[in-house]
Formats: structure tokens, sequence, C-alpha cells
């Protein structure tokens, strides 16, 4: 309860917890503000007993500070921290919001001391509250004792307890429980209890140093989760235990590098060292020296280093019964007491082998030979041996010394060898493979290597020996063109005998075999001929070539060699064509009919073949009665007046005539060189454009007295006939007519009464 006391220039506050602020002036009494307070959980008042969760988003608005003044000022809100604290909150002063603008930890501070004041102008009220931060699951637990390395003996018992995990996890509540458990613990010899972070060796699992040394295990401590920003959170930390296991003496030796073979040759002598064996304990981390000693299989020829396991000859290889010594070797560890413990018994093997000092050797048939040579046809059949070649080989060590392969090596794959594997001697045989490829045009003789090469040695001694093939020819060949076809062209009225073109076909086989002869046949071929041994194709003595009268011909060329053997080539032939027809009208005098408007259209051929000696330009060269009123096409020969005359008017005019009758001297040349050219006079007639077609065509009868002729007869007979079918119509009904009457009077009389 507050307490104001009247004074005449001072106003008392008295509570423990508020500080009083007096106006200087004396005034009438002035009551100061104060806060709501509306308990713990309510987010407006003075802040008293107010926590919020250490999670919060900086900028949330937390809390509205709220009170009021007795006589209904209009009150303002401070807010503010001991010096030196850490400023959390803002406040509005007008609306009281207070907002959060750091973020807190609860591990770091738990609770917060806020002065809050309202005033209303006149007088302050400040009150110190303090605020509480909860936990919020925000921190991972922490491990006190990881990582860690620890050394565990390899005899230590199943289900021993060998180290115990720490940790803590600064959170409140189910936050700040921690339980413990392995990675992979399906895969690991050890287990957890999760609650006391004990780390056992899993019942039924026992540590072995010779199979791993050092464990890696990975211990994961997780929370018991808790709210973070809403959601349920749950933390967790790993940290790596590396075990170390410390080896214990209960392996016994192994020998390295098994299995152990030796070798006694014949130039071994007493004392030559054969085998060396290793052994080491199977304790590596502690281990104990080795015992070398025989246990079985020596006959008393070998000895044994009992240190180094070092194996010698005791005597002469002559002397040894055996040619393999099957000897049991055993190694045993030595206590540091001298005692003999674990032993491992291993099997050396010991052949008594020939040296190998003798390389393979080739031999002819009067003894050692490295040159073989052989002559034959190409093309021989496939599969068939070379007889001609007597070739043997031999080594004359023993056993694997004398074992070698055999290489054929040279141009293609044409032959091969057998046998392919030699023990000790063989009768070696050459066999063709690619007969095609054995061809003389391509190779006159074949080079090969016989090669022998020691398979299983150490020093792999060989031998070689060279085979040379001598091919002789045969008429395995056709001739063959250089071309498939020929073109030739040959201007035409060319003398006879003139060379047309020259064909080739070469044959590869060798002396008569190889010599070509040429001869044509064919439709085309008849003026022609061709010189059997050149290939010069030239023509007939006595042939004409006219390209107006055929231009092309194609005939068939045959290259044959001596047996027969042939091939065939077309042969195209062109015959050029030169300029030697002039062009030619029709008639050298014709006669047209031009209707104003209307072209007139003149013709002249060219006997030429090709062009440009049959193309026909056309030009007027001369007009009658006036020379300037005719265009002619150059290139259809077309004539027509000139644009400008419309009428007989104009051509009258210009004429001074009434005559329309003209004579043009018109010239048709073609386009060869030499050019030649021909005329021809042409009599046009003119007339107007309003005469009737059927009148322009008859006026261009004049001159054809027979068509007109044929016209007249053909109207004659069509008069006559029409005349015949009137007169034998009007004949005809008049008969009818007669019958008519007649039949009438009859009736009459028929149909008179009898008196």
């Amino acid at each position: 309860m507050t307490s104001f006391f009247r004074m005449k220039n001072v106003k008392i506050l008295h509570l423990p917890l508020l500080f009083v602020f007096v106006h200087p002036c004396f005034a009438q009494a002035d009551f100061a503000p104060y806060f709501y307070d509306n308990g713990p959980y309510n987010y407006n008042g003075n802040m008293a007993l107010f926590s919020l969760s250490e999670d919060m988003a900086v900028g949330t608005q937390i809390y509205c500070l709220n009170g009021t003044d007795p006589e209904g000022q209009e009150v303002r809100y401070g807010l503010s921290f001991d010096p030196g604290s850490k400023e959390y909150f803002r406040v509005d002063p007008i609306s009281g919001n207070i907002t959060l603008v750091e973020q807190l930890d609860r591990e770091k501070q738990d609770s917060i001391d806020v002065l809050v004041s309202i005033t209303d102008g006149q007088s302050k009220v400040v009150e110190r509250v303090t605020i509480f931060v909860m936990d919020a699951n925000d921190e991972k637990p922490e491990f006190l004792n990881m990582p860690a390395i620890i050394d565990v003996l390899e005899t230590t018992g199943s289900g021993s307890s060998i180290y115990k995990v720490e940790a803590v996890d600064k959170d409140t509540g189910s936050g700040g429980s921690v339980t413990f458990f392995l990675q992979n613990s399906q895969s690991t010899l050890f287990a957890m209890d999760r609650h006391s972070g004990i780390l056992r060796i899993k019942s039924g699992e026992m540590l072995d140093y010779e199979k791993t040394k050092t464990h890696f295990v990975t211990v994961i401590a997780r929370d018991g989760g808790g709210d973070f920003n809403g959601k349920e959170q749950f933390m967790s930390s790993s940290a790596t235990l590396t075990i170390n296991v410390i080896d214990a003496q209960d392996t016994p030796p192994f020998f390295i590098g098994t299995p152990y073979f030796g070798y006694v040759y014949e130039i071994s002598e007493p004392g030559s060292e054969i085998f060396t064996v290793v052994a080491k304990d199977g304790d590596a981390g502690n281990p104990n020296p080795i015992h070398y000693s025989f246990d079985d299989g020596d006959d008393g020829v070998f000895s044994i280093n009992k240190t180094s396991g070092c194996i010698t000859l005791l005597t002469l290889p002559m002397y040894l019964k055996r040619e393999i010594f099957n000897i049991k070797v055993k190694a045993s560890e030595v206590s540091p007491e001298g005692r003999l413990m674990d032993y491992e018994v291993t099997t050396v093997v010991i052949r008594v082998v020939d040296l190998n000092n003798n390389p393979p050797t080739f031999y002819g048939e009067n003894g050692p030979k490295n040159m073989f040579e052989l002559t034959m046809y190409e093309h021989p059949p496939e599969g068939e041996i070379l007889r001609g070649l007597k070739i043997t080989v031999n080594d004359s060590d023993q056993g694997a010394n004398a074992k070698f392969n055999l290489k054929l090596i040279g141009p293609g794959r044409m032959l091969r060898v057998v046998p392919q594997t030699v023990l000790n001697e063989a009768q070696v045989t050459i066999l063709v493979d690619d007969s095609a490829a054995m061809d003389y045009e391509k190779h006159h003789f074949l080079t090969y290597k016989l090669l022998a090469v020691e398979i299983d040695t150490p020093e792999r001694f060989s031998a070689t020996a060279d085979i040379v093939i001598h091919l002789l020819d045969t008429n395995d060949n056709a001739p063959k063109f250089s071309s498939d076809y020929y073109i030739a062209r040959i201007p035409e009225n060319s003398p006879g005998g003139s060379n047309v073109v020259s064909v080739t076909a070469t044959d590869p086989d060798s002396g008569p075999w190889g010599e070509v002869k040429y001869s044509i046949y064919g439709s085309g071929a008849d003026l022609f001929l061709i010189q059997p041994a050149s290939g010069i194709i030239y023509t007939q003595p006595w042939a004409s070539l006219d390209a107006e009268v055929r231009s092309k011909y194609n005939f068939y060329v045959k290259a044959e060699d001596a047996e027969g053997k042939y091939s065939l080539a077309e042969v195209f032939v062109t015959v050029l064509d030169l300029n030697d027809h002039p062009p030619a009208f029709n008639d050298n005098f014709l006669e047209k009919t031009m209707v104003i408007g209307a072209p007139v259209k003149i013709e002249a051929v060219d006997d030429d073949a090709e062009v440009p000696n049959n193309v026909i330009e056309y030009a007027i060269m001369k007009a009658e009665p006036d020379n300037n009123i005719f265009d002619i096409n150059a290139d259809t020969g077309e004539i027509m007046l000139k644009s400008y005359i419309k009428s007989m008017a104009i051509i009258q005019n210009i004429t001074k005539q009434r005559d329309c009758t003209w004579s043009l001297v018109v010239q048709a040349r073609d386009r060869g060189q030499p050019s030649f050219s021909t005329t021809a006079v042409i009599k046009i007639d003119i007339t107007e454009a309003i005469k009737s077609r059927f009148v322009s065509h008859f006026l261009g009868l004049r001159k054809r007295p027979g068509v007109v002729f044929g016209i007249c007869l053909t109207f004659v007979t069509f008069a006559i006939s029409l005349t015949i079918f009137i007169s034998t119509f009007i004949y005809w009904s008049s008969v009818k007519k007669s019958r008519v009457q007649s039949q009438g009077k009859i009736r009459k009389i028929i149909r008179r009464p009898v008196p």
C-alpha cells in the first residue's frame, strides 16, 4: 500500500522498492502514477515475476508495461539496467511495449534485473523487477574424457569393463540428461551401457592382437530432448575412443612366403646353400626368437642352420638317390629361459634338376643349319605342307630345360608352323595358311624367321633359322583396263583412219601371260578398228562420219592374254557437229497476207546436228516500196508492222500509194563458225483488221488453186446432195397424200345404203 503525505513543497513516497522524485514547486495535491500488478502469468503490468524462454527470437514483443495516473494524466514508461549490465530489452515510452533486442542464453545468465518506471510528468515511480530466463534445449552434450586412447590386453575377458565415458549437458530437465550408445554397434566387439557410459567387451567376444591391433569406437552422447523454437529437439555429440590391443604370448610361429621350393643343380657342391626358410612369432607385439630344425625327409644329405633357417647340401649331387625331397622343417618359439615352446611345421620341396646349358638347335639333312630355301609356284593349296623344307629342332637338356616353343615370324599369316611346343626334339612342318596372299605379283620371294624359345627356364635360351621361299609366277590374273569406260570425241567429216581414242589394259603376270591383245565388238563398232597391240582405236578407211546422220556410237573393247583370260571396257564415241549446212527456207519465194496488228511468221531450217550450228537468226535485208515499216523477231522469224502503224491510212500516207503489196528480202543466218546464210523473197499483202478472218483466209488462197478447187467441189457436192434430199422428200410426201385420198373414197362407197 502506498501512502502520500501532502507537504508544502515536497511529496514523499514510502515503499521499499520505490524511488520517489519530488516536484520542486508547491501545488495542490498530486498523486504519483502506478503500475497495474496483474500477476506472474500475464503479459502486461509491471513485469513482476515475468519469465521467457532463452530461444525467444530477437525483435519479438515480449511484454507491455501498463499503469495509470490517479488524476488521469498521460503517463510515459521507461526501462533501464544496472550500470555495466547488458541491455536485453527496449521499451516504447508511449505504448509501453517491450521488445527483445539481444539474444538470451540461460547457460550464461538465467535471470535479468530491470528497472521499470512510469511517470505522469510530475512524479516518477521506479520499480526493480527480476526476469527469469527459462531453459530451451539448445546445448549439445559435452564429453569430459573423450576423445581418448586406451590400452587393453588381448587376454581381457569377455564382458569386462574397459572404460567409462563421461559427458554433461548444460540444459536442464530432460534436455540435460545424457545417454550413451555406439555407432555401428552390430559390427563391433564392444557394448556400451547407455546410462552409465561404461564400455565393455561384448559377451562371447575376445580381442585378438594378431587380427586387429587397434579398434576405433565412435561413442554418441545424446540428450533426452526438449523444446526449442516451439518444436521438440534432440541434441547429440560424438567422439572417438581409440583402443590399442596389447599383444600376449598366445600365437604359434608362422612361416613367410610358403610354399617353399629349392633346387640342386648338376654343378652344385657340398656346402652349397639350397634354400632359406623364414618364420616369425605369431605374437608380433612381443615376439620370441625362432629355432629351426628338420622334422623328417632330409635323408641325412641336407642340414639347416637353427637360427637363420638356411638349408645346405652335405654331399655331391651324383650321390643323391632321389630327384625330389620333401623335407619337414619345424620352427619353434624360444622362451626367455631358453625353453622351446609353440612351433609350426612346413614342407620344403627340393628338386634335383638338370642344368640348362644347351640352347635349342635347328638341323638340316647334313647337320646344324640356320638357312633353309625353297622354290615353289604362287598360290599353293591351303593346308599344303612345304615338303621341300627338311628341318629338325633339338634341345639336349632334360625335363623342363628341354621344353620350348616354335614361332614363325614373317609377312602376314601366309604360313604356320607345327608343332608349336616341343619337348627335346621334333620334325618341323611348315603349312600354307593363306594361299591368296602368296602372290608372285606382290612378293617374288618371302623371308621368314623360325624362332625356338625355351618356356620354363630362367635363361630362356633361343635359336633362329631363316626360311627363304622363292615364288614362281602363274597366269592368275586377267588383263585389267585403266578405266571401266572410255569417252571419245571426233569431228564429223574426219578422214578415214583418224585416231579416236587409246585404251590401256595391264596384266601383272610375267612373260607371255602379261602380254595383252585388244579387239572391239558391238553394234556400234562397224565404223572403227583397233590396233591389237597398242589399243589405239581409229576409224575405218572408208568411214564417213556425219553428225546429222548419227552422232553417238558405243561398243566394247576386249583385252585378252595368251591363255584367253580377258576383261571388257565400254567405249562411247561422240561425233562432233561441224557447221556444214546453211539454213534453208521451204521456198525462196513466199506469199503472205498480213492483217494490221497481227504478225506473219516465216521459218527456215538448218540440218546441222548441234547448237550453235543449227541456231538461226532472221533479219530483213530489204523492203519495197518502203524500208522502214516492218520489224522482224531475230529468233522466231515473226514479221510485224512497226508499233506506230495502226491503219491502212498510215501506210498509204507513207507510200503515197493505194497498193498494199510489199516485197521483203529476209535473210536466215546460222550461228556456227564459219556462219552460213540464205535469203528468201516474201510478198506480203496488208489488209485492214476489220476484215473477217474468213475473207483473209480466202485472200491467202489466191496462189493455192488446188485448195480453192477442193473448196468449190465440196460446196457443189453439198448443194447437189441437198437438192436431191429435198426432191425425194417432196416426192414421198405426195405419194403418201394420194394413198390417203384413195382410201377415203373407198370408204364412202362402202357406206352408201342399199336401195
